[in-house]
């Protein structure tokens, strides 16, 4: 494939999932992309006649604009790996691994990354005691941007224990992982895939004025600041470039990732914890990776068609061997 090789993209976006707008927005933004470098692309609004419409349209290379579930957990990287079409991003395994947060620490933290303690906790057994000691955190265990993250503090007004009818993650999730809050700075860093292996395009730091980087300050306009590059110390800086790479590399990332991270800015280097990290970041006007590209050097069209290129690339043998399988 040459560089200048015009190609049929089919952007897959929207679903089903907490995620959707967002998703229809990175997707639109993807397929308007991918159209000014002259490709010729197929929107697809992710339905129950997904595969259909995929076989339909045959497609060189599927650009998977998708968050959340089925279209970051695995269940469509399954599917288009059994259809043989490439696709961009992570495949089925390193999936189902990065949007489980508590498979993320089994995978990263004995290699050295370190990440908050914690365990699985019943919902039901949050109206009878707190699971570990305020001030703490409670997220779903497989969902993505944020969504459903509850921070609980002495001065919470959800009661003490949590009541029954409190508003929170608690009511629509019968699981949910407590970890220690950790006071101090969210920073971020992204990780582009090249020929030459990944690279890491910065740090970002996110400054909310009240409250934390929740699903409504990632993509609500004027609800962070967004600080790039960061004004932390140069040590700060390199290890956190070093533990999103790492991460993408243990993962087994594909394409692009985006490693987030909570600073206690006064412990120093022993104070930087490994939140997650995003197999498929955002591509909205708002997202932090086309940020940290442009930042980098590289323009939103440049760095889609880079990601849609290291797809094909990545599922080249797999196709010459008689089907894309995106194995990682």
């Amino acid at each position: 494939m040459s560089a200048g090789e015009k190609l049929h993209v089919a952007v897959l976006m929207g679903g089903w999932a907490n995620e959707r707008e967002v998703s229809l927005s990175s997707g639109n933004g993807v397929a308007d992309a991918l159209e000014s470098k002259g490709h010729r692309v197929t929107r697809i609004d992710m339905g129950r006649d997904v595969a259909a419409r995929i076989a339909e349209a045959a497609p060189d290379v599927v650009f998977n604009a998708l968050h959340g579930v089925p279209g970051e957990d695995g269940s469509v990287q399954g599917m288009l790996d059994l259809m043989g079409v490439p696709y961009t991003h992570s495949g089925l395994a390193t999936s189902v691994i990065a949007i489980d947060k508590q498979l993320t620490k089994q995978a990263l933290v004995p290699h050295g990354i370190p990440m908050p303690g914690g365990h699985i906790v019943a919902s039901e057994d949050l109206y009878k005691r707190d699971p570990i000691a305020r001030p703490y955190v409670l997220k779903p265990v497989n969902e993505g941007s944020s969504v459903g993250v509850a921070i609980i503090t002495e001065d919470s007004n959800v009661g003490n224990p949590i009541a029954r009818g409190a508003e929170g993650p608690w009511q629509e999730f019968d699981e949910l992982l407590a970890e220690p809050f950790i006071r101090g700075r969210e920073l971020t860093t992204a990780v582009i895939d090249g020929p030459d292996g990944p690279r890491a395009l910065g740090v970002t730091e996110l400054i909310i004025e009240s409250g934390f980087y929740d699903y409504e300050h990632k993509y609500t306009e004027g609800c962070t600041q967004h600080v790039c590059p960061a004004n932390i110390p140069p040590e700060i800086a390199t290890l956190c470039e070093q533990y999103a790479i790492r991460a993408h590399q243990l993962l087994g990332c594909h394409g692009t990732s985006r490693t987030d991270y909570r600073w206690d800015d006064e412990a120093g280097e022993a104070g930087l914890f490994v939140l997650e990290t995003n197999t498929q970041p955002g591509m909205t006007p708002l997202s932090l990776v086309p940020e940290q590209a442009k930042y980098a050097g590289i323009e939103y069209a440049d760095l889609v068609d880079m990601i849609v290129r290291e797809a094909l690339r990545i599922h080249a043998p797999e196709s010459q061997a008689g089907g894309a399988d995106g194995a990682d």
